[in-house]
């Protein structure tokens, strides 16, 4: 379970999002430069908002109440982002390997094999970023994330800059580890068609806010207001009455 609930003062507007997630696919959902990125930095532990607490699985990452803040390596949460960041002087295993630093060497080698052979990677483990296409270096970061045991797996706009036919394999591939591993994980898009393949719960946000979080299905049959219906491409929205 991961319990986000968080304020930050951002350049044009407060950030201010409340949300309980469980050990599911949710998809921050709505225009570019809305919160939803700022929202996983939060997370992650790279931005700290004003106040607010964030805890995950009943461990508290942070809580401004308390005096809680803990640094990124102390989180142990897998964040990937449509640039990869990988480390082009690394092989494809030791990129994946880069990450674990508590294990011996073989418990290390025997973990990125595993995780290379979930992802299909296996044929390319001493080959570098730049022999890969853009696909294989997603699957690697994707690897990379997943070999510390997240405890939460934070996903920015990761396959926005690939061809459809890989995006789909890797939505298959996101799904099916999800599966496997039972955490949470928030992924963040403004593809509509993305959000609607991926989520289990859809949050929609703009200006900060959340407007709604249901099924995707729910958000698009029943758009909570006018504003939601628009991001949704929904002619109807439900309102109060």
């Amino acid at each position: 379970m991961l319990h986000i609930q968080i304020q930050k003062q951002l350049r044009d507007f407060p950030l201010d999002v409340t949300l309980e997630l469980p050990a599911a696919v949710t998809v921050l959902f709505g225009r570019s430069g809305m919160g939803k990125s700022m929202t996983l930095a939060c997370v992650a532990g790279l931005a700290t908002p004003d106040a607010g607490r964030i805890v995950v699985n009943g461990s508290t990452f942070y809580d401004s109440a308390n005096g809680i803040n803990l640094p990124p390596q102390q989180r142990r949460v897998g964040y990937v982002t449509q640039d990869y960041l990988l480390f082009p002087h690394l092989t494809v295993a030791q990129n994946v390997a880069f990450g674990l630093i508590k294990q011996t060497r073989q418990e290390r080698e025997t973990i990125v094999q595993e995780a290379l052979s979930w992802l299909g990677l296996e044929q390319l483990a001493q080959q570098r970023p730049r022999e890969l296409s853009g696909g294989q270096q997603q699957r690697v970061a994707l690897a990379r994330a997943l070999v510390i045991h997240p405890q939460v797996l934070l996903l920015d706009e990761p396959f926005s800059a690939l061809d459809s036919p890989t995006r789909i394999r890797l939505r298959q591939d996101l799904l099916r580890l999800q599966r496997e591993q039972n955490v949470p994980v928030l992924f963040v898009t403004h593809d509509l068609a993305e959000a609607m393949l991926l989520g289990e719960q859809m949050a929609v946000i703009a200006d900060g806010r959340l407007l709604q979080l249901d099924t995707p299905q729910q958000v698009r049959q029943r758009p909570a207001s006018p504003l939601v219906a628009e991001l949704v491409g929904s002619g109807t929205a439900v309102l109060p009455v």
